[in-house]
């Protein structure tokens, strides 16, 4: 194998399973460290563009509260 992780392709695996009464579910997923960096960036850029978004969307509201 390779000396860096970030040049690792074995994939990493993670299982969640749960029970509630009737219900039940099974989740898996397989990832790569290149791919955990990539939902990592992902993830980044959705809560920075929600920042922004919220941000201009109140700027109406404080600008006429700072008329008055």
């Amino acid at each position: 194998m390779y000396d860096d992780q970030l040049l690792d392709r074995d994939p990493q695996t993670a299982l969640a399973e749960f029970k509630a009464g009737p219900f039940s579910g099974r989740a898996e997923v397989r990832v790569t460290p290149v791919g955990i960096l990539a939902i990592g960036a992902l993830m980044t850029g959705v809560l920075l563009s929600t920042a922004l978004v919220v941000w201009a969307s109140t700027s109406v509201g404080r600008a006429r509260a700072s008329r008055r």
